[in-house]
This record gives structure tokens, sequence and C-alpha cells, in this order.
């Protein structure tokens, strides 16, 4: 379903933040994933943590965290935002790829799935940057909303 009345735009047809002024305050919460395959020696690598340049996970969680506090300065027409809860997650299949989730919650006028998005995107930038030297075929893929919750439009989850 997609919904044609944007209100993104003025009246010059120009973008512009939208006016949340007169929305009610609830709580909003969105949980975002992203995947990065990598080659097995990697992943075995970052799980004992033999990466030279670090704890590639610890480093990811602050990197993903702090880029969720840090959206509205990434993203033009995002609003700034009281975030209450940041959290990321990592998940591997013994094999070659990590799964990155991040949850993101606020009590506010406007949602944060841009702030999860941008969350597992920078978390994965962070796992790429730390392990490059080593793999620089990794690939970050299906970055996706997962679900989101509050607000006037109510509740999403992805489709599985």
């Amino acid at each position: 379903m997609v919904n044609d009345d944007l209100t993104h735009f003025n009246d010059e047809k120009r973008a512009k933040m939208v006016d949340v002024t007169d929305k009610t305050e609830t709580k909003r919460r969105a949980i975002a994933r992203a995947t990065i395959h990598m080659e097995a020696e990697t992943l075995t690598r970052i799980q004992a943590g033999k990466i030279a340049k670090g704890d590639v996970l610890a480093v990811a969680q602050v990197a993903g965290i702090m880029a969720a506090k840090k959206t509205s300065e990434l993203i033009p027409m995002c609003h700034p935002l009281m975030t209450t809860k940041a959290d990321i997650s990592f998940q591997d299949d013994a094999k070659n790829k990590l799964t990155i989730t991040s949850e993101v919650v606020t009590v506010g006028k406007t949602g944060v799935e841009m702030e999860a998005l941008t969350a597992v995107t920078i978390a994965a930038l962070t796992i790429y940057d730390m392990c490059k030297a080593m793999d620089k075929g990794m690939r970050i893929e299906q970055t996706y909303l997962v679900e989101k919750t509050g607000g006037k439009s109510g509740t999403f989850k992805a489709e599985a």
C-alpha cells in the first residue's frame, strides 16, 4: 500500500521538514535489520576476538547506538528526537553471515524508523571498516524495517 498523500513538499513543491507540532506524543518503537556476508575465516576471527583493530562487535554496537542518536544530522528531513532506548544485537549463522538488529524507542511526535535503519547500517559499515584489510569482498545486504509501533499509522510488520 503506497500513500500518495506525501507531506514533505511546501507550496513551491520544494522539500521541507514535516510539521509535527500538533501531533500527539506516543511511545514509538522500531526494529531494523541488516546482514553482512563475509568469508568464513573473517567471521571466525570476529568471534574469537582476533581482528587487529579490536573487538569488532563491541565497536559496531557503540557505533550503531551513536548513529541512532545522530540520525537527524545525517538525513536532512529527519526530526531530532530524544531517543529513550537504542540497542544493537548480532546473530551469526556459524558460517559466513552476521545479522545485525537494532531496536530504537522514543516517546515523541514522530517515529524512529530512520534511527533504527541508520543504526544497523552504521553498525554494518563499522564491521566492514574493521575487517576490510582481510576481507574486502564483504557484502552488506537486506537492510530493512522489521517492525514499527506507535503513532497514527499504528503497527507495521514486514512480511516474513
